[in-house]
């Protein structure tokens, strides 16, 4: 049987790396045993790939076989984007596709009382106080939707935005206000990066555990994506 030369690759871990790095416009790949960024001048840019968590990629990257090879072998998340990370197109599966975090997810989504739980975390990380006491998961997701419209009256009012009220067609464009259009682009850029964020920590963006799973949704709710953030940094190890 064949010793082998080198030990166990063992992965540094999540808190120990480089949180994401964002590239643009290069070629991927592993020259000479290292992760590289080729530019179109061919100059290299060595990245160390076993350091960082996650590697966002913009228009105009390219990847090689051996860069996602070694990107999934040290637990290298890549995520596909639009410019900026305003979009989330793909994302791989670092560190063999664990699925633990996933089964975690699961259960917690499919327990009625371990969901409440976590909404009502979700609201306190989102809101800095305690939910009322006795309410259902879709109680407090009406609660949820009261304060988002409220926010958006104080905060027209703040800035001197004339405010009527939210209300978009997703397939007319021109039909919404100024202040509506610029919401739901608001809305969709929150919502690659949250996409993006929940996938580097493990989880999965469609198991919800508190927002209607109808993208109709998202941009009345879109304001408690950013309680999904800390929560996956509150179970991530």
């Amino acid at each position: 049987m064949t010793v082998p030369i080198l030990p166990p690759l063992k992965p540094i871990t999540i808190k120990d790396r480089i949180s994401v790095v964002y590239i643009e416009k290069g070629n991927l790949d592993v020259i000479d045993g290292s992760f590289v960024v080729v530019d179109k001048t061919g100059v290299r840019t060595h990245i160390p790939i076993g350091t960082v968590a996650c590697l966002m990629l913009e228009p105009g990257t390219r990847v090689s076989h051996s860069a996602v090879v070694l990107s999934a072998r040290v637990g290298c998340l890549l995520v596909w984007i639009g410019e900026a990370g305003v979009r989330l197109y793909a994302a791989g599966q670092p560190g063999g596709a664990r699925s633990d975090r996933l089964l975690y997810q699961a259960k917690l989504a499919l327990d009625d009382s371990a969901r409440l739980k976590v909404v009502r975390k979700m609201y306190a990380l989102r809101f800095k106080e305690e939910p009322p006491e006795g309410r259902s998961v879709e109680q407090l997701r009406g609660i949820e939707g009261v304060r988002v419209r409220k926010t958006y009256e104080l905060l027209a009012q703040q800035y001197g935005v004339e405010w009527k009220h939210r209300n978009y067609d997703h397939t007319e464009w021109e039909s919404g206000d100024v202040p509506n259009r610029c919401l739901s682009s608001a809305t969709a850029c929150i919502y690659g990066i949250c996409e993006a964020a929940i996938l580097a920590a493990g989880y999965a963006p469609q198991w919800d555990l508190f927002i209607p799973a109808s993208r109709n949704h998202l941009c009345m709710m879109s304001p408690i994506f950013s309680s999904l953030i800390p929560l996956c940094r509150w179970h991530s190890v």
